[in-house]
């Protein structure tokens, strides 16, 4: 089942903020109505071939700033043995490190991310932080970088001058695909956000990941976007559909 071509139309709604009047939301429905769901350990194949029990985690996870650090940094101290594989090499601060652009993120131990348990721990599989939030009836997004949390939907900002000298603030809510990760991208071995293996989810991406969306958005513009789904499922439903989603 094979991983289908970006570049096709899709299905793009805009609308004001309506809790801050400068900023104005682009949404890609496409993405947003389609049935994605993360395969981790259910048939994902990780982004290098080498490497398939990694799933995205392999490379480590960049910080959005000093806040996102500082978060995953209380969450971390509250890990223990039993909850983190790696948690000897990552005391005193030991689980950052700073890559080749000065930029820091999650330290890689033995060939992917620090926090992520690999296959045969006795505390199980996958994100450390992942886990224990779920352990603790909290949301993973409370403790894992942004980035990881964020994935495979992107927010960017853009600035918008208009001819009558006003400007605003465009966000865009969509599709983080291969391009997302730059040049590199096009060289991971196997990704899921347009791979039909990982198009099988019960419920559309603005339903199954409401916490997210809600988090990059707030309530209010998130209630918007849930009535546009809602409204283009309901009148065109095949139209603009992501195409790795099933045809029936």
């Amino acid at each position: 089942m094979p991983e289908v071509s970006l570049g096709y139309p899709r299905s793009i709604a805009e609308f004001a903020d309506p809790a801050d009047s400068t900023q104005v939301y682009r949404c890609d429905l496409t993405w947003l109505t389609s049935r994605w769901t993360c395969i981790f350990g259910a048939g994902c194949r990780g982004i290098y071939a080498e490497r398939p029990d990694d799933g995205c985690c392999t490379l480590g996870a960049h910080f959005a700033d000093e806040a996102d650090e500082q978060r995953v940094a209380r969450f971390a101290r509250r890990l223990r043995v039993q909850d983190w594989q790696h948690r000897s090499a990552g005391r005193d601060g030991g689980w950052v490190e700073v890559d080749t652009d000065g930029e820091r993120k999650t330290r890689v131990v033995d060939g992917a991310c620090i926090f992520l348990n690999r296959p045969g721990f006795a505390g199980g599989a996958g994100c450390a932080l992942h886990r224990w939030a779920l352990a603790k009836d909290r949301k993973p997004l409370e403790t894992k970088p942004d980035v990881c949390w964020q994935l495979p939907t992107r927010r960017q900002f853009r600035d918008v001058e208009l001819t009558d000298g006003t400007s605003y603030t465009e966000v865009s809510i969509g599709e983080y695909d291969r391009v997302g990760w730059g040049p590199g991208g096009h060289d991971l071995d196997w990704y899921c956000s347009s791979n039909t293996e990982a198009h099988v989810g019960a419920d559309p991406v603005y339903l199954s990941n409401r916490d997210e969306l809600v988090a990059l958005m707030g309530p209010a513009a998130y209630a918007v976007l849930v009535r546009l789904c809602e409204e283009r499922q309901a009148a065109a439903p095949d139209l603009t559909r992501h195409r790795a989603d099933p045809k029936d």
